[in-house]
């Protein structure tokens, strides 16, 4: 993703202009070395730039994947700290081991075994939100000049990431269903790609969910080809209809060269920052080196009052009032958009997670339409930059968990007028 012009002028580093004044007697002062190439080639995120044009309280935002403060449990998480800060405060306020928390690591390790991944502390590393473990995973897989398959359209965070660790990033195209396994097989074998990353269920930004039998198939391609499959899940527990699809880091064959990746972001705090990666041995140890070269730990009083939270409350049983208010949110968003969108629009219909994908009318410009949404004061991610290849100007996604059901209707009645009017 390339930076914008202003943000290359920046990060180009250019000297002071040639025939500019000095003091007297001042030595001639040589240009400052620029930046790295990775930093000019790779540019901000557009939906943090969006965040920040929409942050006036009029707005009804769309557009960010922020879960809904007000069902964050403050009072069980302030418990939590409290115990931690009263009963372990000597501990807490220490340096801490690169792979985290023991108590943490084994109550993330029962969650997953108890939702039919067996798994052990030690399959685990802690990581400073999931997008830490994707990054020390591009440090410890990605040479500059690998080729990254993605799915179309991709997490752009993801492709951030990857651009950053120089790897040369290419879409695998996909359908409803996810990837299409024929055209996955026929990449592999032509470009020979370091792994696929793939959101499998209720991705970031489409909402879709990968089938089983695609999953399977991904599964072969990498056992018959060698490749690796990083499995990012931050979205699993927040499923409104449907029913669990296994992840493709269960199917044991596969079992040597999958990665899965997931946060406490969607289901308890995202200002945590509490992350896991799940990882081959050979692989989880290589990501350790990189974290210790990062941040040599992720912040030991919030891994010990997730463990706390964990051991005194019932996760579970808070998750499950998530699900409920977020499936009422798709639903209001669901009911309002044939009013909303103009005729000829199409949308899908997420089984869980945080998202909708749309498109508007063919020859629309998602984008260009955004100035005159905000006007309007309601906002939409444009779709255009989660592609890695050829981008679709009409596609949007709208975020349906932050707003609560009447102000999804009004924030629907504003895009309808903007985009109708």
């Amino acid at each position: 993703m390339p930076a914008s012009s202003s943000a290359a002028a920046e990060l180009a580093g250019a000297a002071e202009p040639a025939g500019a004044a000095k003091p007297n007697g001042a030595a001639e002062a040589a240009a400052v070395p620029v930046l790295a190439a990775r930093a000019a080639s790779v540019g901000s995120s557009p939906v943090r730039e969006i965040l920040a044009l929409t942050a006036r309280p009029e707005v009804i935002s769309f557009a960010g994947g922020l879960p809904a403060p007000e069902l964050f449990d403050r009072e069980g998480m302030a418990a939590a700290f409290r115990a931690v800060m009263e009963g372990e405060a000597a501990t807490a306020l220490q340096y801490s081991t690169t792979e985290g928390s023991p108590a943490l690591r084994a109550a993330t390790a029962a969650r997953l075994s108890a939702r039919g991944l067996a798994t052990g502390a030690d399959d685990l590393l802690i990581t400073t939100g999931s997008q830490q473990g994707l990054t020390l995973l591009a440090a410890a897989l990605i040479e500059p000049g690998d080729v990254v398959l993605v799915e179309d359209p991709c997490y752009l965070a993801a492709l951030q990431v990857f651009g950053f660790a120089g790897a040369r990033v290419i879409a695998v195209p996909c359908d409803g269903d996810g990837p299409d396994p024929a055209a996955l097989d026929e990449l592999v074998a032509r470009e020979r790609p370091k792994l696929f990353y793939c959101v499998p269920t209720f991705q970031n930004p489409t909402g879709r969910t990968m089938t089983a039998e695609r999953r399977r198939a991904v599964a072969d391609v990498a056992v018959r080809r060698g490749l690796w499959i990083v499995e990012d899940d931050p979205y699993g527990e927040l499923r409104y209809e449907g029913e669990h699809v296994p992840w493709i880091s269960s199917y044991e064959d596969a079992a040597d060269r999958t990665v899965l990746l997931s946060s406490y972001s969607k289901i308890m705090a995202p200002g945590l920052r509490l992350g896991w990666v799940r990882a081959p041995r050979a692989l989880l140890r290589a990501c350790v080196i990189a974290k210790q070269a990062s941040d040599l730990h992720t912040p030991t009083v919030n891994q010990l009052a997730a463990a706390r939270y964990l051991a005194d409350r019932d996760l579970d049983a808070h998750v499950a009032k998530v699900r409920a208010a977020y499936g009422e949110r798709r639903d209001a968003m669901l009911a309002g958009l044939p009013d909303a969108l103009p005729e000829g629009s199409t949308w899908n219909r997420p089984e869980g997670g945080m998202f909708l994908w749309a498109r508007l009318p063919e020859g629309s410009d998602a984008t260009a339409l955004l100035r005159t949404v905000v006007e309007h004061d309601v906002a939409y991610v444009p779709g255009a930059p989660f592609f890695a290849g050829v981008p679709d100007a009409a596609a949007l996604r709208l975020c349906f968990v932050t707003s609560a059901p009447d102000e999804i209707r009004e924030g629907l009645g504003r895009l309808g007028r903007a985009l109708k009017g």
